[in-house]
C-alpha cells in the first residue's frame, strides 16, 4: 500500500466562466496508458481516447468541483485548492502520496490518515500520474462547457469552454454575465455593471 501515489491536477484556471475541475489519478505502479502528457499539448480526440483509457486503466480516480460561487467567495486558488481535496477524497483508496501539478499544495487534513505531498511545478509533463490527472480534469470540465452551451446558447461555451477569447469577450458583453460567470474576474465585473 505504500506506492498508492496518485497525481493530482486542475482545469480552468483562467477562463471566465464555469468550474474549475481537478482530479486525483492513482495509475498501477509503473503502468499506465501510452501517450499520456500534459493535457494542454493533447488534440481533443487524442486526450478523449486517453481519458476512457485512464479511466479504465487505474486502480482509482477522483473527480472534484469548484463551482463559480465559490471561486468568487474564496478566489480562484482556494477554489482550485477546494476541487483538489474533493479530487482526493472521491478516491476509492486513500493515497499514500500525493504528487500535485504546480507550486503550492491544497490544505491535507481531513484526506485520510497521513499523506505525504509534493507539489511540482510543470509536473502534468514529467509525472504520468500527474499527465493523466490533467487529461481526466480537462475532459471533464470541457464536457460539462459543451453541456452547459445549450443552457446558455448565447455564448458559444462549446466552441471556447469559457476561456476569455474575443467571441465570448463580445458575447459577455452583448448579453451580460450568465450564472456559470465569474464575477469576481474583471470581464466579468465590468459586463455586470454595463448591464445595470
Amino acid at each position: 500500500m505504500s506506492d498508492l501515489v496518485a497525481g493530482i491536477d486542475e482545469a480552468g484556471r483562467g477562463p471566465l466562466a464555469g468550474p474549475v475541475v481537478a482530479a486525483a489519478v492513482i495509475l498501477p505502479r509503473g503502468r499506465g496508458p501510452r501517450g499520456i502528457a500534459d493535457s494542454k499539448t493533447l488534440a481533443g480526440p487524442e486526450r478523449r481516447r486517453l481519458a476512457a483509457a485512464i479511466r479504465r486503466g487505474a486502480l482509482c480516480y477522483g473527480i472534484g468541483w469548484a463551482d463559480p460561487a465559490e471561486i468568487d467567495a474564496l478566489d480562484i486558488l482556494q477554489a482550485t485548492h477546494l476541487a483538489m481535496r474533493r479530487a482526493v477524497l472521491a478516491l476509492a483508496v486513500p493515497p499514500r502520496r500525493l504528487l500535485v501539478d504546480g507550486d503550492r499544495l491544497p490544505a491535507l487534513g481531513g484526506l485520510g490518515g497521513p499523506i505525504e505531498a509534493v507539489a511540482i511545478v510543470r509536473g502534468d509533463a514529467t509525472e504520468r500520474a500527474i499527465g493523466a490527472a490533467s487529461i481526466l480534469a480537462k475532459t471533464a470540465r470541457d464536457a460539462y462547457m459543451e453541456r452547459a452551451d445549450a443552457w446558455y446558447p448565447a455564448y458559444g461555451f462549446a466552441q471556447h469552454k469559457g476561456y476569455p477569447t474575443a467571441a465570448h469577450r463580445e458575447a459577455l458583453e452583448r448579453h451580460g454575465p450568465c450564472p456559470l460567470h465569474r464575477r469576481s474576474f474583471a470581464p466579468v465585473a465590468r459586463a455586470a455593471e454595463l448591464a445595470r
